[in-house]
C-alpha cells in the first residue's frame, strides 16, 4: 500500500510541474559530413582532374602530380564549391621531381563530369 501511495504522489507531483510535457530544450545539431559529394564521385573527380593535367603536360613520361592526387581521396587538395563543382589545386613536375615546377587548378562538375582547367603554369607565390 505504501509503494502505491508513493507512486501516485510521484505521478501527481510530475503532472503538477509546469511544462512537464513540453519542456524547453535545444535540439541537437548533428555535424554534416566533410563532403557534399559521395566518396566515389570525389575519387572520379580527382582522377579526371589529375589525368587532364597529366595529358596537358605531355603525359606520364613528362609530368607527375604530387602524391596527394593519388592514394586516399580525403588527402587530395580539393574544395567543394557552392555550385556543386569540385576544385583541385595541386603541384607537379617531371617524373622524380623533388621540387615541383607546375601548379595546376582544375574544376570538375560531377553533374556532367565536365572539366575546366583554371590554371596550369609555373607555381604562383
Amino acid at each position: 500500500m505504501h509503494k502505491i501511495l508513493v507512486s501516485h504522489l510521484a505521478i501527481a507531483l510530475l503532472l503538477s510541474t509546469p511544462n512537464f510535457f513540453s519542456p524547453t530544450f535545444t535540439p541537437i545539431a548533428f555535424s554534416q559530413p566533410a563532403t557534399k559529394t559521395t566518396t566515389a564521385d570525389l575519387v572520379k573527380a580527382r582522377n579526371l582532374a589529375r589525368q587532364t593535367i597529366e595529358a596537358r603536360n605531355g603525359g606520364l613520361n613528362r609530368y607527375r602530380a604530387e602524391n596527394s592526387m593519388h592514394g586516399p581521396v580525403t588527402k587530395a587538395p580539393f574544395t567543394e564549391n557552392d555550385d556543386g563543382t569540385i576544385t583541385f589545386k595541386f603541384l607537379g613536375g617531371p617524373p622524380g621531381w623533388t621540387t615541383p615546377t607546375i601548379e595546376s587548378m582544375v574544376t570538375v562538375d560531377p553533374s556532367d563530369w565536365s572539366i575546366k582547367v583554371d590554371y596550369n603554369r609555373t607555381i604562383r607565390r
